[in-house]
Parts: C-alpha cells; structure tokens; sequence
C-alpha cells in the first residue's frame, strides 16, 4: 500500500509539472474572471497576507512568499485538492512561477543588469574613485552653507546607488560639518534624503531595474502593451516627495530654518566650540565602500566606470530601438531613421522601441568590463582579483534578484487568483478618481516605513496599482501618476523607516545616533509627505498638468519652510531658557 501510494504521489506531482506550463498559455484574463466571481474576497488574501506579514516580520521575502503561496493554495483548493495535497502541489506551483519568471528574457535581463552594476559600483568604491570625488568636492566647502550644499551634490552625484551613497557621502563629509558646527543630525538627514530618493529617479541605477521590471510586468498583466522604460522616465516628473525632499534640503539650507527637533540640535551644534569629541566616542566606521588599502586616490577611477555606464546604456537604448524599428513594418518610422537618424524625434521612437532590460545589461556587462581592465592597468589588482571584487559587489544586490523573481510570482498568481479584476469589479466606481493616487502613495508610505524596504513595497502594490489605476482611467498620465505614487511612496519608507538600512547607514555614516536621527528628521519626511499628497497627487488627480502641480508643490515646500521654520544663526533667548530648563546650558 505505501509502495502504491507513493507511486500516485509521484504520478501526481509529475502530471502536474508537465500540465502546468499549459495552464500559463491558456487565457488567463478569463481565469482570472472566473475565478475573481467564484472566490470573491478571498482573492484578495494574497496581496493582503503578504502586507500583513510585512508589517508583522519586518521581513519582505518571507512575506512575499507567504503571500505567493497563500494564493497558489487557494487555485489548487479551488480547484478541488483537499488541504494536504494543496499545500504539496502549492509549493511546486510556486516552483514553477519562480522558473517560469526567470525563464522570461526580460526578467533575466533586469536580474543581471542590477548584478552587473552592483559589481560595477564595487569596484568604483574599491579603487578609489568615489571617495576621490567625494574628498574633491569636500575641500571646496568654506561656509555651513557650503558644505551642506557640496554635501547634497555629493548625493546626487553618488546617484547609482543608495547604500554606497550613505556609505561614501558620510565619512567625507563628517569633518568637514564638525568644523562648521552643523550637527551630525543634520549631516545625517542630507545623505539620508539623497540615497534613495536620488537613486530612485536615476535612470542608471540599482534600483532601475526592479523599478521597469514591475511596470513592464504589471502592464502585461492586463494584456496593455507598454514601453515600460518610457513609462519610468514619465514618471519621474510625478515623483513628487523624492523632488521634495531633496528640493526641501537647499530651501532650508539657504534660509537657514529648521524646524521640530533639528531645530533644536542644530542650535546647540552651531554654538558649541568642540563637539568631535564627544560625538565621535563610540563611532563604527564603515569600510563597506573603502578603497583598497595603499591605493592613490583618483577621481578618474569613478568617472571613467560610471561615464562608460551611462553613454554606453544611451548607445544600446538606441541601437536596440533602431533594430527593432527596421526591422519592423511602420514605413513612416522607418523613413524617419534613413532620413534623420539623430534627430530629436528619432531618438525619442528608438528609445521607446527599445529593449531596456537587453540594453541595460549589455552597457552594465561593457562598464564592468572597463572598470575591471582599469584596475589592472593601473595595478590596483590583478584581473582575477578585479574579478572577485566585481562578484563580491553583486553579493549585496542578489536580496534584489530573491525579491524581484518573489514579486514578479506573486504578481503572476494574483492575476490569476482574479485579484485584479475583484478590485477593479468594486473599487474602480467607490474610490474617486482623483484620490487613488494619493491612497497609493499613502499606502505605500505606510507599508514601507513598517518594514524599512522599498523593493518589498514596490513589489506588493504595483501589480495591484496600474491594473485598478488602467480600469478607473485608461488615460496614460493618469496611470503615470498613479505609477509614481507607488514608487514615491515606497521611498518614503526606505529614507525615514527605523529598521531602514539606509537609515541605519546614513546614521553610522555620519557617527550620529540612530534614533536621534530618526527622531530629528521624522518631521520633515512627514511635511514633505503631507505637501506630496495635498500640493501633488491630488491636484494631478483633478487633472491639473505636472508643470503647473511640481512648481506649486515646490512653491508650498518653500513657503511652509519659512513659516514653521525658525533661524538656527540667530540667537534666541526665549529658545534658551527652554535648553536650560532641560538642562543644556551654553
């Protein structure tokens, strides 16, 4: 009998196998209506299971999988499995969603584009170069103002990665603020607000290729063709809070206003004599992005590796769209290319005719390629130390590739659970239009401030956000906005959320206190969010255009800054006495 048993056990598992790839060629959009009007509001237990459980874990890829299974669980019940067997044939559902994702050309274009940059970005830090720049840059600041400034362009120009952004800007700029008495705090709140914030607008960056990856899967799931690299760059526009925050960073840096609890360290810093060493008591210093150990310093070391991964993607963004165009049927594009190949509006067609994950991962693979020949003709290692070093920086971004192959799954098996279609069925005539984007952006502020995970946040709401955003308004702009609402939220998040690691590394970076900083810059993450909701989101849901929505939020970042804020170089009596009654006496 047990011989018998195991013998239909693994009959079973292999007819399901081998039946299973036909149920992904099958229509799915009629699955997933079916199954939408037989389960009802059970089909909304994934994406709701995986949210709960990141509220509760902390942990983005147990509730990821969880949330996966939940809803492979559900199809083998459904469709008349009792619970064992469900659970067996569950997880070999969720197996095969995971190959069949890895299996897809795109995906795995996106997969080794972000390895590919991780290692690039490894070895830019490791010879040198970052901290050459960082140091150059650091020696031009002569006033406070100066060096928060040289400090946020610092940020910006360590664009292609949040963590080597708090990793890099921080130590360099850590003396130099000392010897403005500007507080750690503050030092901590600049590199923190321009790590993910920066990283998520860039187009060459870690984050690019879980960012078009979600968009392009979250299109195909209700069967809209879309250049998902164009939709990107549409969004950054609309990335109201990244815009703000760093926007909010020389507004208050010129005015010379804090307001909240930085008010308060500020004050303090800028009128005591010696505050290093106090401060620098117990600081960890982070050798994560430290060059190697004797090698000179050289700015040459970062712009070459970075230059050549940025013109070199431009290059294959537009040999890839030029291809795909030839070859194609459309006479009128094809005419365009003969007769003006670089024009403006021939650029724009091969752009958005192009294959961004191929073309990502060729300019990433030849940028990898020049830093690691780089290294060696300047002997700072050996090509096959080059080479360890460039796999040691792909290490850090495989949590990427775990996460993305678990959200494009569980963006598959809510797709076919009917999710989707059950929210769109009730919600796409309950909510008003003009209030999803800011809900989105809401949502997404909540779920990753309470994991501290950007990535976990963007693969949990997009697959849900386009579809319902597409069925209440099929009007590009409108999903566009709606797009950015789930990634300008998920920033949030990763800049302020307490178990955030760029929270944390902005914090170690800059030798201030972890919760001093959360504590300080709290307020202005939830300003600048409060303005991203009521200056942006829901003046581009009434139809207002982004060239008149950016400026006002703006415009509202600059006046409310210079109306909770208070002069931090000006001597305040009343704020004194306060400090004393604390305890801190100048």
């Amino acid at each position: 009998m047990n011989r018998k048993k195991v013998k239909l056990f693994l009959m079973t598992l292999m007819l399901f196998v081998l039946t299973n790839a036909s149920v992904f060629a099958e229509d799915i959009d009629k699955i997933a209506n079916v199954n939408s009007q037989k389960l009802g509001i059970i089909t909304i237990i994934p994406p709701l299971l995986a949210i709960l459980l990141a509220f509760i874990t902390k942990n983005v890829v147990i509730s990821l999988f969880f949330g996966v299974m939940s809803g492979c669980f559900i199809l083998q019940v459904g469709n008349g499995e009792n619970i064992l067997s469900g659970i067996v044939l569950s997880f070999l559902d969720f197996i095969s969603r995971a190959l069949h994702s890895l299996a897809d050309p795109w995906n795995a274009g996106i997969i080794l584009q972000v390895l590919c940059i991780g290692g690039v970005i490894n070895l830019v830090g490791k010879m040198g170069g970052a901290k050459a720049i960082a140091e150059a840059l650091a020696k031009r600041a002569r006033s406070s103002k100066g060096a928060q400034i040289i400090s946020w362009l610092l940020g910006l120009i360590v664009f292609f990665d949040d963590y080597a952004n708090s990793l890099i800007v921080g130590p360099i700029m850590r003396p130099v603020f000392d010897k403005m008495n500007i507080s750690r705090e503050r030092l901590s709140f600049v590199i923190d607000a321009t790590a993910a914030p920066i990283a998520g607008l860039a187009i060459i960056s870690t984050w690019i290729g879980l960012e078009v990856g979600l968009i392009h899967n979250a299109f195909n799931s209700i069967g809209v063709e879309m250049d998902a690299f164009g939709v990107f760059l549409k969004t950054i526009p609309f990335r109201f809070y990244n815009i703000l925050i760093l926007a909010f960073i020389v507004i208050s840096t010129i005015m010379m206003r804090e307001f909240g609890p930085m008010r308060k360290a500020e004050y303090i810093a800028r009128r005591k004599e010696n505050i290093t060493s106090e401060l620098d008591q117990g600081i960890e210093e982070l050798d994560d992005m430290a060059p190697k150990e004797g090698v000179e310093l050289c700015v040459w070391n970062a712009i070459i590796p970075i230059g050549v991964l940025i013109v070199s993607a431009l290059v294959a963004f537009y040999y890839s769209g030029y291809s795909t165009i030839m070859g194609g049927d459309k006479s009128e594009l094809i005419n365009l290319l003969k007769s003006q190949p670089f024009s403006f509006d021939a650029i724009r067609e091969c752009f958005s005719a192009s294959d961004a994950s191929v073309a990502l991962f060729q300019s990433a693979l030849f940028a990898s390629i020049v830093a690691i020949l780089m290294a060696k003709i300047r002997k700072i290692y050996t090509i096959s130390e080059s080479i360890e070093v460039w796999i040691d920086g792909m290490k850090t971004l495989m949590i990427t590739g775990v996460i993305l192959i678990l959200a494009w799954s569980l963006s598959a098996v809510i797709k076919e659970v009917g999710t989707a279609s059950f929210l769109i069925k009730y919600l796409s005539s309950a909510i008003p239009k003009f209030l999803l984007p800011s809900i989105i952006f809401i949502l997404g502020a909540i779920i990753s401030f309470s994991t501290g995970t950007a990535y976990g946040t963007m693969g949990i709401l997009m697959p849900l956000a386009i579809p319902l955003a597409y069925s209440i308004s099929p009007d590009t702009g409108y999903v566009v906005a709606s797009t950015s609402a789930v990634l300008s939220g998920a920033v949030f998040g990763d800049h302020c959320s307490p178990i955030s690691d760029t929270t944390i590394l902005s914090s170690m970076g800059s030798g201030c206190d972890l919760m001093a900083h959360v504590k300080t810059q709290m307020p202005y993450a939830i300003f600048t969010a409060v303005i991203t909701i009521l200056f942006g989101y829901i003046p581009v849901g009434l139809g207002l255009p982004i060239y008149f929505a950016l400026p006002l939020a703006l415009l509202s970042i600059a006046i409310g800054i210079r109306i909770i804020g208070k002069r931090t170089d000006v001597d305040d009596l009343e704020f004194e006495k306060q400090l004393e009654k604390e305890g801190i006496h100048f």
